[in-house]
Protein backbone atom coordinates (compact mmCIF):
# COMPACT_ATOMS: atom_id res chain seq x y z
CA UNK A 1 0.00 0.00 0.00
CA UNK A 2 2.81 2.37 0.84
CA UNK A 3 4.42 1.66 -2.52
CA UNK A 4 1.19 2.41 -4.40
CA UNK A 5 0.67 5.58 -2.38
CA UNK A 6 4.19 6.76 -3.18
CA UNK A 7 3.70 6.03 -6.88
CA UNK A 8 0.46 8.06 -6.94
CA UNK A 9 2.14 10.95 -5.16
CA UNK A 10 5.05 10.75 -7.60
CA UNK A 11 2.69 10.72 -10.62
CA UNK A 12 0.72 13.70 -9.28
CA UNK A 13 3.92 15.63 -8.65
CA UNK A 14 5.17 14.80 -12.16
CA UNK A 15 1.90 15.93 -13.81
CA UNK A 16 1.91 19.13 -11.77
CA UNK A 17 5.44 19.92 -12.88
CA UNK A 18 4.54 19.32 -16.54
CA UNK A 19 1.50 21.64 -16.28
CA UNK A 20 3.61 24.32 -14.62
CA UNK A 21 6.24 24.01 -17.37
CA UNK A 22 3.62 24.28 -20.12
CA UNK A 23 2.08 27.32 -18.44
CA UNK A 24 5.51 28.97 -18.16
CA UNK A 25 6.22 28.24 -21.83
CA UNK A 26 2.90 29.83 -22.84
CA UNK A 27 3.64 32.90 -20.80
CA UNK A 28 7.11 33.24 -22.29
CA UNK A 29 5.96 32.74 -25.89
CA UNK A 30 5.75 35.96 -27.93
CA UNK A 31 2.10 36.95 -28.33
CA UNK A 32 0.74 38.15 -31.67
CA UNK A 33 0.33 41.87 -31.76
CA UNK A 34 -3.23 43.13 -31.48
CA UNK A 35 -2.27 46.79 -31.82
CA UNK A 36 -2.75 48.83 -34.98
CA UNK A 37 -0.15 47.73 -37.53
CA UNK A 38 0.94 51.23 -38.48
CA UNK A 39 4.29 50.12 -39.89
CA UNK A 40 2.75 47.56 -42.26
CA UNK A 41 -0.18 49.71 -43.39
CA UNK A 42 2.15 52.66 -43.97
CA UNK A 43 4.65 50.56 -45.95
CA UNK A 44 1.87 48.98 -48.02
CA UNK A 45 0.31 52.34 -48.84
CA UNK A 46 3.66 53.98 -49.62
CA UNK A 47 4.97 51.24 -51.86
CA UNK A 48 1.60 50.95 -53.63
CA UNK A 49 1.72 54.63 -54.54
CA UNK A 50 5.38 54.64 -55.53
CA UNK A 51 5.84 51.26 -57.19
CA UNK A 52 2.37 50.75 -58.72
CA UNK A 53 0.77 54.14 -59.32
CA UNK A 54 4.12 55.87 -59.88
CA UNK A 55 5.36 53.23 -62.31
CA UNK A 56 3.85 54.64 -65.55
CA UNK A 57 4.58 58.20 -64.42
CA UNK A 58 8.28 57.42 -64.04
CA UNK A 59 8.31 55.83 -67.48
CA UNK A 60 6.86 59.00 -68.99
CA UNK A 61 9.02 61.49 -67.08
CA UNK A 62 12.48 59.94 -67.43
CA UNK A 63 14.34 60.53 -70.72
CA UNK A 64 13.87 57.74 -73.25
CA UNK A 65 17.62 57.73 -73.93
CA UNK A 66 18.24 56.33 -70.45
CA UNK A 67 16.10 53.27 -71.12
CA UNK A 68 16.14 52.08 -74.77
CA UNK A 69 12.98 50.41 -76.04
CA UNK A 70 14.73 47.02 -76.22
CA UNK A 71 15.72 47.17 -72.52
CA UNK A 72 13.69 47.21 -69.28
CA UNK A 73 12.45 50.68 -68.35
CA UNK A 74 12.44 52.35 -64.94
CA UNK A 75 8.79 51.38 -64.58
CA UNK A 76 9.70 47.74 -65.17
CA UNK A 77 12.17 47.85 -62.28
CA UNK A 78 9.45 49.44 -60.15
CA UNK A 79 7.14 46.56 -61.09
CA UNK A 80 9.82 43.99 -60.21
CA UNK A 81 10.25 45.59 -56.78
CA UNK A 82 6.47 45.62 -56.30
CA UNK A 83 6.26 41.90 -57.14
CA UNK A 84 8.71 41.14 -54.31
CA UNK A 85 7.82 43.70 -51.63
CA UNK A 86 4.01 43.38 -51.74
CA UNK A 87 3.86 39.60 -51.11
CA UNK A 88 6.40 40.00 -48.30
CA UNK A 89 4.34 42.72 -46.59
CA UNK A 90 1.13 40.73 -46.99
CA UNK A 91 2.76 37.69 -45.42
CA UNK A 92 3.85 39.89 -42.52
CA UNK A 93 0.27 41.13 -42.21
CA UNK A 94 -1.06 37.57 -42.05
CA UNK A 95 1.60 36.64 -39.47
CA UNK A 96 0.33 39.40 -37.17
CA UNK A 97 -3.28 38.28 -37.33
CA UNK A 98 -4.68 37.70 -33.82
CA UNK A 99 -6.13 34.41 -35.05
CA UNK A 100 -4.61 31.46 -36.89
CA UNK A 101 -5.41 31.72 -40.60
CA UNK A 102 -5.39 28.90 -43.20
CA UNK A 103 -1.73 28.98 -44.21
CA UNK A 104 -1.99 26.67 -47.29
CA UNK A 105 -4.61 28.99 -48.80
CA UNK A 106 -2.48 32.05 -48.02
CA UNK A 107 0.65 30.49 -49.56
CA UNK A 108 -1.24 29.40 -52.67
CA UNK A 109 -2.63 32.93 -53.06
CA UNK A 110 0.85 34.44 -52.68
CA UNK A 111 2.26 32.12 -55.37
CA UNK A 112 -0.61 32.94 -57.74
CA UNK A 113 -0.25 36.65 -56.97
CA UNK A 114 3.45 36.66 -57.90
CA UNK A 115 2.76 34.71 -61.10
CA UNK A 116 -0.08 37.02 -62.17
CA UNK A 117 1.88 40.18 -61.36
CA UNK A 118 4.84 38.82 -63.35
CA UNK A 119 2.62 38.12 -66.37
CA UNK A 120 1.33 41.68 -66.08
CA UNK A 121 4.90 42.98 -65.84
CA UNK A 122 5.75 41.63 -69.29
CA UNK A 123 2.50 42.71 -70.95
CA UNK A 124 2.51 46.14 -69.37
CA UNK A 125 6.15 46.72 -70.32
CA UNK A 126 5.42 46.11 -74.00
CA UNK A 127 2.17 48.07 -73.79
CA UNK A 128 3.93 51.22 -72.55
CA UNK A 129 6.46 50.95 -75.36
CA UNK A 130 3.56 50.85 -77.79
CA UNK A 131 2.23 54.04 -76.18
CA UNK A 132 5.54 55.76 -76.94
CA UNK A 133 5.02 54.71 -80.55
CA UNK A 134 1.52 56.18 -80.76
CA UNK A 135 -0.72 53.51 -79.26
CA UNK A 136 -4.02 54.95 -77.93
CA UNK A 137 -5.28 53.43 -74.69
CA UNK A 138 -8.84 54.65 -75.20
CA UNK A 139 -9.11 52.63 -78.44
CA UNK A 140 -9.35 48.87 -78.84
CA UNK A 141 -6.40 46.92 -80.22
CA UNK A 142 -7.79 46.61 -83.76
CA UNK A 143 -8.85 50.27 -83.88
CA UNK A 144 -5.41 51.63 -83.00
CA UNK A 145 -3.74 53.42 -85.94
CA UNK A 146 -0.35 51.75 -85.41
CA UNK A 147 -1.86 48.24 -85.35
CA UNK A 148 -4.85 48.10 -87.70
CA UNK A 149 -2.69 48.24 -90.85
CA UNK A 150 -0.13 45.63 -89.78
CA UNK A 151 0.82 43.00 -92.34
CA UNK A 152 0.30 40.09 -92.18
CA UNK A 153 -3.05 40.55 -90.43
CA UNK A 154 -2.26 37.65 -88.07
CA UNK A 155 0.09 40.01 -86.20
CA UNK A 156 -3.01 41.82 -84.90
CA UNK A 157 -4.10 38.56 -83.24
CA UNK A 158 -0.73 38.43 -81.49
CA UNK A 159 -1.24 41.93 -80.09
CA UNK A 160 -4.73 40.99 -78.96
CA UNK A 161 -3.21 37.98 -77.17
CA UNK A 162 -0.72 40.34 -75.52
CA UNK A 163 -3.60 42.59 -74.45
CA UNK A 164 -5.42 39.55 -73.02
CA UNK A 165 -2.42 38.52 -70.94
CA UNK A 166 -1.88 42.09 -69.76
CA UNK A 167 -5.40 43.31 -69.04
CA UNK A 168 -7.31 40.10 -68.32
CA UNK A 169 -5.34 37.01 -67.29
CA UNK A 170 -2.57 38.96 -65.58
CA UNK A 171 -5.04 41.13 -63.69
CA UNK A 172 -7.18 38.18 -62.56
CA UNK A 173 -4.20 36.15 -61.32
CA UNK A 174 -2.84 39.28 -59.65
CA UNK A 175 -5.95 40.74 -58.01
CA UNK A 176 -8.05 37.69 -57.08
CA UNK A 177 -5.44 36.30 -54.65
CA UNK A 178 -4.70 39.85 -53.47
CA UNK A 179 -8.29 40.40 -52.33
CA UNK A 180 -8.62 36.83 -51.01
CA UNK A 181 -5.65 37.43 -48.70
CA UNK A 182 -7.09 40.74 -47.52
CA UNK A 183 -10.45 39.10 -46.82
CA UNK A 184 -8.86 36.16 -45.00
CA UNK A 185 -6.89 38.62 -42.89
CA UNK A 186 -10.09 40.61 -42.24
CA UNK A 187 -11.86 37.51 -40.89
CA UNK A 188 -9.27 37.36 -38.11
CA UNK A 189 -9.69 41.02 -37.11
CA UNK A 190 -12.62 40.63 -34.71
CA UNK A 191 -12.67 41.01 -30.95
CA UNK A 192 -15.24 41.00 -28.15
CA UNK A 193 -14.21 44.54 -27.18
CA UNK A 194 -16.62 47.29 -28.26
CA UNK A 195 -14.15 50.14 -27.73
CA UNK A 196 -11.99 49.57 -30.81
CA UNK A 197 -11.03 52.73 -32.70
CA UNK A 198 -8.64 53.64 -35.47
CA UNK A 199 -5.74 55.70 -34.06
CA UNK A 200 -5.04 59.17 -35.45
CA UNK A 201 -2.13 57.86 -37.53
CA UNK A 202 -4.46 55.30 -39.10
CA UNK A 203 -7.05 57.95 -39.90
CA UNK A 204 -4.36 59.93 -41.73
CA UNK A 205 -3.67 56.84 -43.87
CA UNK A 206 -7.33 56.27 -44.77
CA UNK A 207 -7.45 58.83 -47.59
CA UNK A 208 -4.28 57.71 -49.46
CA UNK A 209 -5.21 54.07 -48.92
CA UNK A 210 -8.75 54.48 -50.28
CA UNK A 211 -7.50 56.61 -53.18
CA UNK A 212 -5.03 53.90 -54.16
CA UNK A 213 -7.72 51.22 -54.03
CA UNK A 214 -9.83 53.46 -56.30
CA UNK A 215 -6.95 53.53 -58.77
CA UNK A 216 -6.52 49.76 -58.44
CA UNK A 217 -10.21 49.07 -59.10
CA UNK A 218 -10.61 51.46 -62.02
CA UNK A 219 -7.28 50.92 -63.78
CA UNK A 220 -7.31 47.18 -63.13
CA UNK A 221 -10.94 46.87 -64.30
CA UNK A 222 -11.82 44.70 -61.30
CA UNK A 223 -14.99 46.42 -60.13
CA UNK A 224 -16.93 43.17 -59.81
CA UNK A 225 -14.15 41.49 -57.82
CA UNK A 226 -13.79 44.47 -55.52
CA UNK A 227 -17.54 44.75 -54.88
CA UNK A 228 -17.74 41.01 -54.19
CA UNK A 229 -14.96 41.36 -51.60
CA UNK A 230 -16.58 44.45 -50.09
CA UNK A 231 -20.02 42.83 -49.74
CA UNK A 232 -18.39 39.74 -48.23
CA UNK A 233 -16.73 42.01 -45.65
CA UNK A 234 -20.08 43.68 -44.91
CA UNK A 235 -21.71 40.27 -44.44
CA UNK A 236 -18.85 39.23 -42.15
CA UNK A 237 -19.28 42.35 -40.00
CA UNK A 238 -23.04 41.76 -39.68
CA UNK A 239 -22.54 38.09 -38.79
CA UNK A 240 -19.83 38.76 -36.22
CA UNK A 241 -21.84 41.51 -34.53
CA UNK A 242 -24.73 39.07 -34.09
CA UNK A 243 -22.44 36.92 -31.94
CA UNK A 244 -21.02 39.87 -30.01
CA UNK A 245 -17.77 40.53 -31.93
CA UNK A 246 -16.59 43.78 -33.54
CA UNK A 247 -13.72 44.64 -35.92
CA UNK A 248 -10.51 45.69 -34.20
CA UNK A 249 -8.53 48.77 -35.27
CA UNK A 250 -6.90 46.95 -38.22
CA UNK A 251 -10.22 45.53 -39.39
CA UNK A 252 -11.84 48.96 -39.13
CA UNK A 253 -9.01 50.51 -41.15
CA UNK A 254 -9.40 47.98 -43.96
CA UNK A 255 -13.20 48.17 -43.90
CA UNK A 256 -13.36 51.98 -43.96
CA UNK A 257 -10.75 52.08 -46.74
CA UNK A 258 -13.04 49.92 -48.86
CA UNK A 259 -16.09 52.03 -47.95
CA UNK A 260 -14.39 55.22 -49.12
CA UNK A 261 -13.18 53.41 -52.25
CA UNK A 262 -16.77 52.54 -53.18
CA UNK A 263 -17.70 56.20 -52.82
CA UNK A 264 -14.77 57.31 -55.03
CA UNK A 265 -15.65 54.78 -57.73
CA UNK A 266 -19.28 55.96 -57.77
CA UNK A 267 -18.15 59.59 -58.12
CA UNK A 268 -15.72 58.64 -60.90
CA UNK A 269 -18.41 56.80 -62.89
CA UNK A 270 -20.88 59.67 -62.40
CA UNK A 271 -18.26 62.16 -63.65
CA UNK A 272 -17.69 60.21 -66.90
CA UNK A 273 -21.17 58.77 -67.34
CA UNK A 274 -21.95 60.66 -70.56
CA UNK A 275 -18.44 60.65 -72.05
CA UNK A 276 -18.91 59.58 -75.72
CA UNK A 277 -15.26 58.57 -76.30
CA UNK A 278 -14.95 56.31 -73.28
CA UNK A 279 -18.47 54.96 -73.72
CA UNK A 280 -17.35 53.60 -77.09
CA UNK A 281 -14.53 51.56 -75.52
CA UNK A 282 -16.26 50.43 -72.32
CA UNK A 283 -19.46 48.88 -73.65
CA UNK A 284 -19.92 46.16 -71.04
CA UNK A 285 -22.54 45.89 -68.34
CA UNK A 286 -20.28 47.62 -65.81
CA UNK A 287 -19.05 51.02 -66.99
CA UNK A 288 -15.91 52.01 -65.07
CA UNK A 289 -13.35 53.79 -67.30
CA UNK A 290 -9.62 53.51 -66.67
CA UNK A 291 -7.83 56.67 -65.46
CA UNK A 292 -5.06 56.28 -68.05
CA UNK A 293 -7.63 55.95 -70.85
CA UNK A 294 -9.14 59.21 -69.66
CA UNK A 295 -5.65 60.73 -69.65
CA UNK A 296 -4.84 59.70 -73.23
CA UNK A 297 -8.23 60.72 -74.61
CA UNK A 298 -8.77 64.05 -72.82
CA UNK A 299 -5.59 65.38 -71.22
CA UNK A 300 -2.68 64.18 -73.35
CA UNK A 301 -4.35 65.11 -76.63
CA UNK A 302 -5.21 68.59 -75.35
CA UNK A 303 -1.71 69.26 -74.04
Amino acid sequence: MRVLRRRREHDLTYQTNIQDSLLACKQNMPQKKKDFHLDLWFCLTLQNWILDFGRPIVMIMLPLEWFPLNKPSAGDYFHMAYNVITPFLMLQLVERSPKSLPRPVVYLCIITFVMGASIHLVGDSINHRLILSGYKLHLSVRENPIIRDLKPASLIDSFELLYYYDEHLGHLMWYIPFFIILFIYFTGCFTNSSEQKIPVTGKLLLAPSALYYWYLVTEGQITELFLLTFFAMVAMVIHQRHIGLNPDSNGLFLFYSFCFTVLLVVLWVAFLWNDPVLRKKYQGLVYVPEPWSYYTSHIKNVS
